[in-house]
């Protein structure tokens, strides 16, 4: 059986935004890994269309780019939305109950899956199917934004935490 996976960056103040801060050189690295060892990735509207971007590839990519939309590219991935009609390469529009269609796929799967975005986890949270959520904690305070909580707090319990880079600490935290 799969398991979700929600991790996101976050600022000290609790809040996620790619374009306040990224991560480093050695940080993107992990993300590479991470993305190669996944089965596979859920994303919400908003969040699946940023990552679009990982689909045509852009003169100005050094290796790691490179490295990072080929995993993006080779792994399913699952779209969460009222709104879009169709998705690009490799992705499947999930209709009718989320919640039975995510059950599903973690039944026919095995492996992490990532959860991308933080109104898609809030959905997830709610109905149980989350099973470890993983903060990439960064030095920088943004003083407002998309929190990573979008709703009620869940109770959690430490699993782990590891210095990724010089200044980020990844915490993984599953359901209490």
């Amino acid at each position: 059986m799969a398991r979700l996976a929600f991790g996101m960056n976050q600022s000290l103040d609790g809040y996620v935004d790619h374009m306040a801060f990224g991560p480093s050189p050695r940080l993107f690295r992990h993300f590479i890994e991470e993305a190669q060892a996944q089965t596979g990735s859920i994303y919400g509207r908003k969040i699946y269309e940023i990552m679009r971007y990982w689909d045509e590839d852009r003169p100005e990519w050094g290796a790691d780019e490179q490295a990072f939309a080929l995993a993006w590219r080779r792994q399913p991935k699952w779209v969460a939305s009222r709104t879009l009609r169709s998705v690009g390469p490799n992705a499947t529009l999930l209709g009718g109950d989320l919640g039975d269609a995510i059950r599903r796929l973690k039944a026919e799967r095995e492996g992490d899956i990532e959860v991308a975005g933080p109104d898609l986890a809030r959905s997830l949270t709610a109905l149980g199917l989350i099973d470890e959520y993983r903060i990439y904690l960064h030095p920088v305070v943004l003083g407002g934004g998309t929190p990573y909580f979008a709703g009620p707090r869940p109770p959690l319990r430490l699993l782990a935490h590891e210095r990724i880079d010089e200044d980020v600490l990844r915490l993984r935290y599953v359901p209490a």
